[in-house]
């Protein structure tokens, strides 16, 4: 499902981690490019584990293509972003490539990670911790 822009045609998917989605487009290049909120990859994911975490589609699926990588990403915190762009990324690149489907699942990456923070219920202080339990 490519789409056509006036710089070219891209490839669009959406990646979900906790309260953070990620709009993930990618385009073929001669290079490989990152950006994410109109910030270089590198100085958005501050750290290693992130862009690693960020990154690890494209080096597990061994494409020797460059990619132009634009992302919008929104909500949640900085480990659940580049989890969530992490997916966004494995679903562009197994439309543009059904062959990389099978290695990436097995990896967990087009997984959606279901695990939600849980609500606070009434009379707790917090999801399932209780108030300090009193005699007298």
């Amino acid at each position: 499902m490519e789409k056509t822009t006036t710089k070219g045609k891209y490839i669009e998917a959406v990646g979900r981690r906790k309260e953070a989605i990620a709009r993930v487009r990618i385009t073929p290049s001669s290079k490989t490019d990152i950006t994410v909120n109109g910030k270089p990859y590198d100085n958005y994911f501050m750290t290693r584990e992130l862009r690693t975490a960020a990154k690890s589609p494209l080096e597990k699926s061994g494409l020797k293509q460059g990619w132009i990588i634009t992302a919008v990403i929104k909500g949640g915190g900085m480990s659940s972003q580049a989890e969530a762009f992490r997916h966004g990324l494995t679903r562009t690149l197994v439309k543009h490539d059904k062959e990389l489907r099978t290695p990436l699942k097995k990896l967990g990456f087009l997984k959606r990670d279901p695990r939600k923070k849980e609500r606070k219920k009434f009379g707790l202080k917090k999801a399932r911790k209780a108030p300090t339990w009193s005699k007298r």
